[in-house]
């Protein structure tokens, strides 16, 4: 895990600070370190440098073996503090082989100095658990930040330090269920090792195994899963602080690997579909990361677990289903699985809810559609609501973390196409708005009175292109950080009311 420190000093070997443009000319920004910029400025000049976000230039230094530049962009506008997040976390993913660094960027603020702290934290992370010969060769990350700051010395600028290192270790939690492979990451492994993390964090796990679903009634979690020779499972995490003023659900998609099932999805892009389980590990992820801050809101974190496989045994299409709590389904396409298994633990999650005094609100969180990454790429994921108060909450959170997310509508006429002749509804509707068409389903299991968000993320959660920023390649943990931002200002809003 990485350690992050303050300090109003230079102690380490690396130095790194910002660069980028400033009346169209190459500009230096050393934070509270001196160095002398005029003369570094003319020489990274010389060199081509162009101070552009991603960019990583290292120079041996004088009082420092290295001095490291990370582009900052247009320096003529106001820094954002994402804008630098990325750039502490390129600069971290480039030192990769280093012990140590000192973050000097400029900021003006403990929220700036967090998200530097948070963007080299991130940045630090590799995945090197299936690494056979070729595991000694890998440079092994950061695993101590130190951040120049003249507000080292304040309580709140610890505490943003400490939020940093716990949402950096779930990332990284995060990040190694999705990248971990399917041969080794099925519904009953998911479980052990979740159960295994919570001992550190207080927090009470509950599993269903195949033989309880089936008594339950959880025919979605099931019916995805029959077809696998690896069992499906329900997992609950529980955090509930003595002092409370908040009651959330988070229910994350799990589905550990997804062939399609008998609509078998084509082999080129498979391998990603281990990533199918990104809204699971995001919401456990979230759960202790919240307990860890000792956030006082209480959280049921739901993962429904399933391997999406082909067998004699997998469910047809036409096959009709049933959810729990008794709402029929026909399934009209195996591969469209996700709304299946999160509408059992929906239905459960707000059952639960409601025997412990009713929710403040419930977010689902999955890499459901394909439909998601056509109308909004590779870096946004989106949002659907029923609730728009409850929808503004959540947005000012993800921008307040620095996850891109955009609001989408749920409109009422798409909701006939997804009419059965023969069960309550089916599984599939009109595939013009598919992404629009999977929160009307899901919609349909929300009680209308309880405010409810669904976040679909099947783009940002797995990145198969180059790295940038604090992102790597593979599993990047988007969601989580929302997540945690969510129960903060629900707390905060709770005490000025």
């Amino acid at each position: 895990m990485v350690k992050i420190k303050l300090t109003t000093k230079v102690d380490s070997d690396v130095l790194v600070v910002g660069i980028g443009l400033k009346n169209k000319r190459l500009h230096i920004e050393p934070g509270s370190a001196q160095i002398d910029t005029n003369s570094l400025e003319s020489t990274l000049t010389s060199m081509g440098v162009t101070g552009a976000a991603d960019e990583v230039f290292k120079l041996p230094g004088k009082s420092t073996k290295l001095i490291v530049f990370t582009g900052l962009g247009n320096l003529d506008e106001p820094l954002s503090s994402e804008t630098l997040r990325r750039a502490a976390g390129a600069a971290a993913r480039n030192l990769a082989g280093n012990k140590a660094a000192t973050f000097a960027l400029p900021h003006k603020s403990v929220f700036e100095l967090a998200a530097i702290a948070e963007g080299a934290a991130l940045g630090a992370y590799t995945f090197t658990e299936f690494m056979g010969s070729k595991k000694s060769e890998q440079k092994a990350p950061l695993s101590q930040i130190t951040v120049l700051s003249k507000f080292s010395d304040t309580n709140q600028a610890k505490d943003a330090i400490k939020r940093a290192e716990v949402i950096a270790e779930q990332t990284a939690l995060v990040r190694d269920l999705i990248n971990t492979p399917p041969s080794h990451l099925t519904p009953d492994s998911f479980c052990l090792r979740i159960k295994k993390e919570a001992t550190k964090y207080g927090v009470k796990v509950e599993i269903l195994n195949e033989l309880a679903l089936k008594k339950g009634g959880y025919g979605g979690i099931i019916g995805v899963g029959q077809g696998s020779a690896n069992p499906p499972r329900l997992l609950r995490v529980s955090y509930t602080p003595s002092k409370f003023s908040k009651r959330f659900a988070f229910v994350g998609k799990g589905i550990t690997f997804d062939t399609g099932g008998l609509a078998l999805k084509p082999a080129q892009g498979m391998e990603a579909m281990k990533s199918d389980m990104s809204g699971a590990a995001a919401v456990i992820g979230a759960i202790f990361a919240i307990a860890q801050l000792k956030i006082p809101v209480a959280i049921d974190s739901w993962a429904p677990l399933a391997e999406n496989m082909v067998s004699d045994t997998a469910t047809r299409p036409s096959d009709v289903i049933s959810i729990y709590g008794g709402k029929t389904v026909e399934v009209l396409n195996p591969d469209a699985e996700g709304r299946l298994v999160l509408a059992d633990a929906l239905i459960r999650a707000a059952e639960v809810g409601k025997k412990s005094g009713g929710l403040d609100g419930i977010v689902d969180v999955a890499t459901l559609t394909g439909a998601q990454v056509v109308a909004l790429g590779t870096r946004t994921s989106a949002v659907m609501t029923n609730n728009e108060a409850f929808s503004d909450q959540f947005l000012s959170a993800a921008n307040i973390a620095g996850e891109s997310f955009w609001p989408m509508p749920l409109p009422v006429e798409l909701r006939a196409s997804l009419d059965s002749p023969i069960a309550d509804l089916a599984n599939i509707g009109d595939r013009s708005g598919g992404m629009l068409v999977a929160g009307l389903f899901l919609k349909e299991f929300i009680d209308p009175q309880t405010p409810w968000l669904h976040l679909d993320i099947a783009g940002p959660a797995f990145n198969d292109k180059d790295a940038h920023g604090y992102t790597p390649v593979g599993g990047t943990g988007v969601a989580l950080r929302s997540l945690v931002t969510l129960a903060e200002l629900a707390v905060s809003q709770a005490s000025k009311q």
